[in-house]
């Protein structure tokens, strides 16, 4: 499931956790200037694109090779390449004009799904340099997109566009996987595949296209290669806390996004049903979000997070029962309604760590880049654990457990994160008593 909702957190989390006080998808009264508004439809059809056949790719090459092992060193290829690129292109992003990284990073997830077409039913012969393609694609892309966001936007039209994101992000999300598992069903199969794999093309092209009017934007500054690392080593940086929490959420992500949508589908043989599937827990999400976000200014974070990351385990328990349709339906819609208490606490402060000083807003790519290394380590330790377990014994039980072995991670992400929740939350009362 988590990887139907990549694009709905990431979104949605922007218009609760950044776009304003109040909380809830944000549609704020300033206006949004004509580049914020290309830049959003630029995203829009991104997502849609991304949606449409994102969801389904783990399948294609599953029914190709019957690998859970294929589908792990593809998902491993592209996470090392997606995190290189971050660190590699960092410096072409701060220094250079960054909208070549945002435009060759969607050109290239067209040349991704092109490549998947032409080799068709032979595509999981080519998984690793696959996953190195599309990591690749991906790095460049949402290297370049971070950056350009916070300029094309202003403080007081941030909300606006955030609430946009949200909403345009959270539909595709929730329409895009359903509508291409009712096709590629009702299609029989390939013929459906290779449709959507072709209707994703169309839109990275259109996505392309748009972006030559985007305004060239040159980059400022030196590009600092191992300033992350520094932060890293230096005595007394809120980093050495906030790294190993970072890693902690990338460890569940990286099995979770892989996982879940395959598990669904092995368990009912149905693209339809994976497809309702994802719109079911897409929605839930999309109000569980909507809902947390209004609430969050009026919880005390630190024990909402810890709630969060206990029921985020706790969800996984029922399956230990019975792998079916219904228990993982079940387990999605809990994972909905609970993943809002810890992303959003956890997501805020780490950008809020980005922008306290003007050293790290002078820094801020590298800073990016050392949120995605920690993201990117997670990742590659959660994905190493299911290549050393799925290939022994790949039974319901055996994915159970590695479910909730990895779903558990994340409560060493919220003990390395409370001294910044509780020093939140006292600045917040502070500037309470004094509006008081």
């Amino acid at each position: 499931m988590d990887a139907f909702l990549q694009g709905i957190l990431q979104n949605v989390f922007l218009s609760t956790a950044v776009g304003g006080a109040s909380g809830g998808i944000v549609l704020a009264k300033a206006k949004l200037e004509k580049q914020a508004v290309l830049l959003l439809v630029v995203q829009a059809l991104y997502g849609v694109a991304s949606a449409l056949s994102g969801t389904f790719l783990p399948i294609y090459l599953w029914k190709a090779s019957g690998s859970y092992t294929l589908i792990g060193w593809f998902t491993f290829a592209q996470c090392v390449t997606g995190g290189l690129t971050f660190w590699i292109a960092g410096k072409w992003v701060k220094e250079h004009n960054k909208m070549h990284s945002l435009r060759l990073g969607i050109a290239l997830s067209g040349v991704f799904y092109s490549t998947v077409l032409l080799l068709g039913g032979k595509a999981d012969q080519f998984s690793v340099p696959l996953g190195v393609l599309n990591g690749l694609a991906i790095g460049l892309f949402w290297l370049a997109f971070n950056v350009v966001y916070f300029e094309v936007t202003e403080p007081d039209t941030r909300d606006r566009y955030n609430g946009w994101a949200g909403l345009l992000g959270s539909a595709s999300g929730i329409l895009a996987p359903w509508i291409s598992g009712l096709l590629i069903t009702s299609m029989k199969g390939e013929k459906g595949y290779r449709f959507i794999f072709t209707l994703s093309l169309v839109i990275f092209t259109i996505s392309v296209i748009l972006s030559f009017w985007l305004k060239k934007r040159h980059g400022e500054g030196k590009y600092s290669w191992f300033f992350g690392v520094r932060q890293l080593m230096e005595k007394g940086s809120s980093w050495r806390r906030v790294f190993p929490a970072i890693a902690a959420q990338g460890i569940r992500e990286g099995v979770f996004m892989l996982l879940v949508g395959l598990t669904v589908y092995v368990a009912t043989r149905s693209e339809s049903k994976l497809g309702t599937y994802s719109l079911i827990v897409s929605l839930v999400s999309l109000i569980s979000f909507w809902l947390i976000g209004r609430l969050m200014g009026r919880m005390k974070r630190e024990w909402a997070m810890l709630v969060g990351v206990v029921m985020l385990g706790a969800v996984i328990l029922p399956l230990f029962w019975q792998v079916s349709y219904i228990s993982l339906l079940m387990f999605g819609i809990g994972t909905s309604l609970f993943m809002p208490l810890y992303i959003i606490p956890m997501t805020s402060r780490v950008f809020d760590l980005i922008g306290q000083s003007e050293k790290n807003a002078v820094h801020r790519e590298e800073l990016i880049v050392l949120r995605e290394a920690g993201l990117t380590i997670g990742r590659l330790v959660g994905l190493s654990v299911y290549l050393i377990v799925l290939p022994i014994n790949d039974s319901p039980r055996a994915v159970t457990w590695l479910l909730l072995a990895v779903g558990v991670v994340p409560i060493a992400g919220w003990w390395f994160m409370k001294p910044f929740l509780r020093k939140q939350a006292l600045a917040n009362a502070g500037r309470h008593s004094s509006n008081n």
